[in-house]
């Protein structure tokens, strides 16, 4: 997936545990866990705003495109 999670970097500069920003965002450490690990296939709007709320950031200092990645890790096609 082309698409970063940067919540480890955000939470190492703020100095919050992930635990702390569960508790303030009202999301299960599970759920928030899959998020930072980038396993998640999805984020809700009211996520990504509680998210950005509680971080004092933007959408773009949690997420982050990176199209050379996608490359890397799309499966080879084979030639027919």
């Amino acid at each position: 997936m082309a698409i970063i999670v940067k919540l480890d970097r955000i939470l190492f500069e703020r100095r919050i545990t992930l635990t702390q920003l569960c508790a303030r965002v009202g999301i299960t450490l599970a759920n928030m866990s899959i998020l930072k690990t980038g396993k998640a296939k999805a984020i809700r709007f009211t996520t990504l705003d509680a998210l950005c709320r509680e971080l004092d950031c933007q959408p773009g200092d949690i997420l982050a495109f990176d199209d050379e990645r996608e490359r890397t890790h799309a499966p080879q096609r084979r030639a027919a």
